[in-house]
C-alpha cells in the first residue's frame, strides 16, 4: 500500500511539474510573440516614412533646384535606413544600435531639408508639400508612440527573464533579454539658441 501511495505522489507531482513547466514555456513564447508584434510596428512606422520621402524628394525638387546636395543626402539615408533591418527574435544590442543610428541619420537628413524648405516661400505654400510634411510629422510622432510601446514589452518580457524559475527555462523556448530602444547620444543636452 505504502509503494502504491509513493507512486501516485511522485505520479501527481510530476504531473504539477510538467504543467507548471508547460505554462511557464507558454507564457515566454507569449511575451516573445508581443515583443515581436511591436516590434513589427516600429518596422511599419519606419516604413510609412521612408514611403513618404520619395514624394517629398520630388515636391522639393521641383522649387529647389540648387539644393541638390541636400536631397540627395536624403535620399541616399533613406537607402541606408530601409537597407538596415533586424530579425526581431535574433536582436542584438548592436543589431539595434546600428538600426537606430540609420534613422536617426535619416531624420537629421530630413531636419536638414525642412531648412532648406525654409528659403523657398512658394514651396511652403505648395499644397502638396504642406500634406506631405503634415504627414511626415504625424509619422514621426508614430514612431514615437511605437518605439515606447516597443520598449514597454521588452520590460515585461525581460523583467521576467530576469525572474527565477523563468531564468532557468529560457533557454529551453528559445527566449532571450532583447535591448531597449535608447535616446539619441547627446539628446539629453539642450541645445544653445543664440539670438
Amino acid at each position: 500500500m505504502k509503494k502504491w501511495i509513493v507512486i501516485i505522489t511522485v505520479v501527481v507531482l510530476s504531473l504539477i511539474g510538467a504543467f507548471w513547466l508547460t505554462g511557464a514555456y507558454n507564457e515566454l513564447v507569449t511575451m516573445d510573440e508581443a515583443v515581436n508584434e511591436k516590434w513589427a510596428q516600429v518596422e511599419n512606422v519606419y516604413q510609412r516614412r521612408a514611403d513618404l520621402i520619395p514624394n517629398l524628394v520630388a515636391t522639393v525638387k521641383g522649387y529647389a533646384e540648387h539644393e541638390q546636395e541636400t536631397l540627395t543626402a536624403v535620399v541616399e539615408a533613406r537607402a541606408k535606413a530601409t537597407n538596415t533591418t533586424i530579425d526581431a527574435g535574433n536582436m542584438t544590442a548592436e543589431q539595434l544600435q546600428q538600426f537606430q543610428a540609420a534613422q536617426d541619420g535619416l531624420s537629421s537628413a530630413l531636419s536638414r531639408l525642412m531648412v532648406v524648405v525654409e528659403k523657398y516661400p512658394d514651396l511652403k505654400a505648395n499644397e502638396n508639400f504642406r500634406d506631405l510634411q503634415a504627414q511626415l510629422e504625424g509619422t514621426e510622432n508614430r514612431i514615437t508612440v511605437e518605439r515606447m510601446k516597443f520598449n514597454e514589452e521588452v520590460k515585461v518580457l525581460n523583467t521576467k527573464l530576469r525572474r527565477i524559475p523563468y531564468n532557468m527555462i529560457k533557454g529551453m523556448a528559445g527566449v532571450d533579454i532583447r535591448p531597449y530602444f535608447e535616446a539619441q547620444e547627446g539628446s539629453e543636452t539642450a541645445p544653445k539658441v543664440e539670438f
